[in-house]
């Protein structure tokens, strides 16, 4: 089978419309997207940057949930729930790399003391029966490197770190493999519906849909307004993050949460399945959804929270900082609605949970699409898929023996920093969705990711990646 992936430099097919089409390509949008590759449908997937995850899913905490602190019978706290045991198995089938390292939430002083019981009842009452209380000398014993001072916790022992680049990669590649049309650098400026189909004014034409499906992230409440909707505003929150050195790595055993508030889960601390150790997010309302810089007052509240909870943590060394938008829109819960009258399905407010609960939506949005008047036919099993180990808990290329003797090009380093090899380089300009930048080959390979963050090797990503373009 052909896999169809159109760019800038290629026209839109056009014939007949497609059956549905979904907006966004996003961690979201391409579980939705993997999720109708499952049934006899014509299914387009539209992404108005020039790579898959390249929005809010590019730049989050990663973190796998089990939902113990959602609200109680939201529809978030059911997909959280759902999505976490899809994912997971999901990520053993296909190689995804999670760690089930827990979580803490560290109680600093009284107030916070005496909020974990009611957030126990509230794990209790989402279905999560694993959390239990912990003194302060238990705390302390869990965490040896914890700033003085903790009165006490909560243990969940079932939060994960997954890998949050290789998750939307795998949900694409299937969802291509089996037939579903992704177009790149295609964004949606309007949307006019006629005689049952709705066309999309694309920055590369237009397209044809009979349903259409609205994952579009930070853009959502845009894309419904051209429904004719006036129901959401997305409001931009962006959350700046510390990536430390791996000799941090020792440092953290667990996910460090801080208790709740209305703004959000607060500063943590978390290692990753590459191996280094996070410190953040911040949450600050924008008005710019475009505005992904970090900032010295951001670093600087980072640096002061991380120094209570983890003080050893200040002196190692920095690898990187970054900053992403998450989708908040003034509601607690999702905001995911059909229109049986438009065909069409609002998938909007999806926060910090959506990494997890992605494959569950996909799901709940799949069974809506009957209600707005479509039979998707009977599903069927997908090819199965292998993604390329990015963890570190697994053995990586470059310690595989029998491996390099097979193919040398697995024991040739091209980014010593993250000990990438120029095997695992040719692999990914060589899959079914190649990167078409260097972020896009970090993403799928790591390269450039580590302590010189491409000072080294970047020159020469750049020119693999020019030269594989058509």
């Amino acid at each position: 089978m052909t896999h169809l992936v159109t760019t800038a430099g290629d026209p839109l097919p056009g014939g007949a419309p497609y059956d549905v089409t979904v907006i966004g390509a996003g961690v979201v949008g391409t579980a939705i997207a993997r999720e109708l590759a499952r049934y006899p449908l014509r299914t387009a997937l539209v992404e108005a940057s020039d790579d898959i995850g390249d929005g809010t899913s590019k730049a989050n905490t990663a973190i796998l949930h089990t939902g113990f602190d959602a609200v109680p019978g939201s529809l978030e706290a059911r997909l959280v729930r759902e999505g976490q045991r899809r994912l997971s198995a999901y990520a053993a089938e296909t190689g995804i790399p999670v760690e089930r390292v827990g979580a803490l939430l560290v109680a600093w002083d009284a107030e916070q003391l005496e909020a974990l019981p009611a957030l126990l009842a509230k794990a209790e009452a989402n279905g999560y029966h694993a959390a239990r209380l912990l003194d302060a000398d238990e705390v302390a014993a869990r965490e040896p490197h914890l700033g003085p001072g903790a009165l006490g916790g909560l243990e969940v022992p079932d939060e994960s770190v997954i890998c949050p680049w290789t998750t939307p990669l795998a949900f694409a590649t299937q969802a291509v493999r089996a037939g579903v049309h992704l177009h790149l650098d295609c964004p949606v400026r309007d949307i006019g519906t006629e005689g049952g189909v709705h066309t999309l004014t694309t920055g590369r034409g237009p397209l044809r849909t009979r349903f259409l499906i609205n994952a579009a992230g930070l853009h959502a409440d845009e894309i419904d307004r051209l429904l004719g909707h006036d129901v959401f505003t997305v409001t931009p929150r962006r959350g700046q993050l510390i990536v430390f050195d791996k000799l941090a790595r020792d440092l953290v055993r667990h996910i460090l949460l801080p208790v709740p508030t209305s703004a959000g889960k607060g500063v943590l601390v978390a290692p990753t399945v590459f191996g280094n150790v996070l410190l953040g997010p911040t949450a600050e309302e924008l008005g710019d959804k475009t505005a992904t810089e970090s900032t010295g007052e951001g670093i600087a509240l980072l640096r002061e929270k991380g120094r209570r909870i983890l003080p050893r943590l200040l002196d190692e060394e920095v690898t990187a900082v970054y900053a992403g938008l998450r989708a908040a829109t003034g509601q607690e819960d999702y905001r995911i609605q059909e229109y049986p009258d438009l065909r069409y399905i609002a998938v909007g407010g999806i926060r910090s949970t959506g990494l997890t609960a992605s494959m569950a939506i996909a799901d709940h949005v799949t069974g809506l699409l009957a209600r707005t008047g479509l039979d998707p036919g009977t599903p069927a099993e997908l090819a199965p898929l292998t993604m390329p180990g990015l963890g570190e808990a697994a053995e990586r290329p470059y310690l595989n023996a029998e491996l390099i003797a097979r193919d040398p090009a697995y024991g040739t380093l091209v980014c010593h920093c993250e000990r990438v090899t120029a095997g695992e380089i040719r692999d990914a300009l060589a899959a079914t969705l190649p990167p078409r930048s260097v972020a896009g080959l970090a993403r799928r390979t790591r390269a450039g990711n580590g302590r010189c963050q491409g000072f080294h090797c970047g020159a020469g990503l750049r020119a693999l990646i020019e030269g594989t373009r058509p």
